[in-house]
Formats: structure tokens, sequence, C-alpha cells
């Protein structure tokens, strides 16, 4: 399968074209046909937070499509957790691989943030972390904008000589935190995103680079908006993040991509020290400790400020390709119509409002997984890290 996917990536490249034909939706009632459910705890980012199966988040309402037709992904906001227990929350990936050529629209009315919140919705290779990831979104705690961001192996850079929106960062694509971009336009992330009613993010895959847009809902240009089963990206202006080929080939660092979806808590990012405490404050006014993040978010019935808000309103996921493919999860190309079922999908159009609310709205979730030993499942995940961290106790009386 690896090196299948490696040819039709390879094979699907292309000189940068206008117009793209749409080969996927995830919307509506059947949004989460064709994602697989992680159902681990973090070990990516070593969050404090479980991913739990399909079958555990439609049951806990941690992942459903309101009666609105917009899809909810977020974390557990009621249950008591005991010390040095995690979490429940979501992290899904797409079946289906995107191939060179390809434009990904991600369409949300509210994302999750606050204290100890990481969300973050990115592309990654079959061998991630070789095959390179795609940071779209992706902010932590209080943080106002959004950060783009590229990880591959070493040899891959972005060029400051590149014409963005967003001010460029780190520029080696394999340092910790790969090569970055901030978004520049206001509302890109946090309470300002919500209160705008959201917005729209655009990701060009291809040969001659990898670009990323950004536009808050009144900005919307109509070749998005009416973008049906095809798109023309040639009225998109400057993008907010720009990866040319320059100084990466990008055939060479990234594979087909899968898309993911989810939040974590606390984490190598989000519960640093320094970087929690740019935006969140230590209570009691101390110099806080590598456990503050924790013992104020998520331990106990935690922030529940923060928590009410670690939510994903998403009105669409869209994808489109300029030869009209994409790689199957056996690992092959193939060619889909823009107007068959397979890329309409059939849940429905949303009217990409903010008006829903993650709180007590009903809904479905239709990706199927079996219930049968979950809890088991859970329990010792839960026992197999409570073991590793007894000693960790001494903070609760430093924090």
């Amino acid at each position: 399968m690896r090196a299948a996917l490696f040819a039709a990536s390879v094979l699907s490249s292309t000189a940068f074209a206008a117009n793209y034909s749409l080969v996927r939706t995830y919307q509506g009632s059947d949004f989460f046909d064709g994602w697989s459910y992680y159902n681990y705890y973090d070990n990516t980012t070593s969050g404090d937070v479980e991913y739990v199966n399909a079958s555990y988040a439609t049951s806990d309402k941690l992942a459903y499509v309101t009666d609105a037709g917009q899809t909810v992904i977020k974390v557990d906001n009621t249950t008591f957790v005991p010390y040095n227990y995690k979490r429940d929350s979501v992290r899904i990936t797409t079946d289906d691989y995107f191939e060179m050529g390809s434009v990904i629209l991600f369409d949300a009315a509210h994302l999750p943030f606050g204290c100890s919140v990481w969300p973050s919705f990115w592309t990654k290779g079959q061998d991630w972390p070789a095959g390179g990831e795609i940071d779209i979104l992706e902010a932590v705690n209080q943080m106002t904008y959004n950060q783009y961001a590229l990880h591959t192996n070493a040899g891959c850079n972005a060029s400051s000589s590149a014409t963005a929106s967003g001010t460029i960062g780190t520029t080696d694509c394999n340092a910790t935190a790969g090569c970055t971009y901030a978004e520049a336009k206001s509302d890109s992330y946090g309470s300002g995103f919500n209160s705008a009613g959201g917005g729209v993010w655009a990701t060009l895959l291809d040969a001659s680079g990898i670009s990323i847009w950004f536009w808050s809902r009144a900005d919307i240009p109509s070749s998005i908006s009416t973008a049906n089963t095809s798109i023309d990206i040639s009225d998109w202006g400057t993008p907010s993040a720009n990866y040319s080929s320059a100084l990466c080939d990008i055939e060479t660092y990234f594979a087909a991509q899968q898309l993911v979806l989810d939040i974590t808590l606390c984490g190598d990012w989000a519960g640093d020290l320094s970087t929690y405490t740019e935006t969140c404050s230590i209570e009691g006014g101390g110099a806080g400790n590598a456990s503050s993040c924790y013992l104020q978010n998520v331990y106990n019935y935690g922030n529940t400020t923060a928590l009410d808000d670690a939510y994903f309103l998403i009105n669409y996921v869209k994808a489109f390709n300029v030869n009209s493919s994409l790689v199957t999860p056996s690992g092959s190309s193939s060619s889909i119509s823009p107007t068959g079922t397979a890329a309409l999908g059939t849940g429905g159009n949303s009217s990409g409002s903010s008006s829903g609310s993650a709180s007590g709205s009903t809904g479905t979730n239709s990706s199927s997984g079996s219930s049968s030993g979950a809890f088991a499942d859970r329990l010792g995940v839960q026992f197999a890290v409570l073991a590793g961290g007894i000693g960790a106790l001494a903070a609760l009386i430093l924090i």
C-alpha cells in the first residue's frame, strides 16, 4: 500500500491549475462516514485526554450532528476526573488520502479555545511523521490568532521570500515547531473567531507549493460559497501561508494526505509552563509548575469556562482534485465523479451560521463502532496512566 500511495501521489502531480473537481464531502448527517476514531490516549503530544472510540463518542455526545446539520466534536465537560486520570475527547482521521493537486476546504462556525485547550485540523501522510504534515488550524489556550506549520523530514524549508499575508516564523520544517506562519488577519482563532460567526480555511497541496488561505465569515469569496461540484481558486489572492517549492521539493517530502480533527488538553504545547502563562494565569499568583495546566483545567470537574468552549462546530469539510481523483484506503487511486454520491455525500447542506451549540443539542453519529469492551479498554488505559504518575501527587500542594 505504501508504494501505491507514493506512486499515486507522484502521478497525480500537476502544474498549478485554477479549477478543481469535488471528490469528497463531509457534511450533515453523514459527516462521520469515512472517518476512523483514534481510540487511545494522546500518545503523540502528551495531552491529558483519552481519545474515545466511535461508539463511546456517540453515546457520550462527544461527536454528533445537530438538528441544524452542523457537526460537533468536543471534549467531555461534565465528568469528574480523578487525580492523574485523563479527560475524554475525540480524534478522527479520514480513511481516504488526498493527492497532489488537491484543495481542502474547512468551514467552522465555532472553534475550541480556552486555557488548556489545544485543537487542530491537520493532514498527514500514511507513514507519519514521514510523508509530511500540514497544520491548517492549530492554536492553544487563549491565543487570538491561528498558527500554520509544515512538519517534514530534514531538508525542507520555508522560503522567507515567498509572498504571504501571514508572518513567517521558523523556516526549518524539521524543527520541533515545524516551519510556521502566524495568521495576520483578525478573528482567526478564539472568541474573536467565534463571535464573527467563524470562517473558512482553504489549503492547496500542489507540486508547486502548499498554500493556505483564511477568510472570516463576512469575507468568504463567492467562489467558495458556490463551490458545489468544482472550485476556481484563481481569485483568492495572496495566501496567509505560502510554502513554495523553492526550498522544499513538495513531492519528495509530502505523500498523499489524510485529514485529522482532534482536541487535546495541556500537553507539550498548551501545557508548557512558559506558553501557558502567556495567556492564562496561575491560581493563587504563584510561579506554577509543569502540572499547573492539568490541575487547574482537567482534574476534578475541570475549568468549566474553558471546557464549555472546547468544541468544534463544523459546517463542512470538502476536498477537490485537479484530476478528479483520490487515494482509497487500499492504496489505489480512484476517479470520482463530482456529481456522484461519493463526492457530494447525502447529508444535505448546512446554512453556515453560527447559531448552533454544543450544549444540550440533539444529533446522530453515523459512524459505526462497537461498544463491546469499550469501558474495559478505557479503564485499562487510565490505570496504565495512573501507574506512571503516582509520584506527581506532590504537585497538588505546589500549585
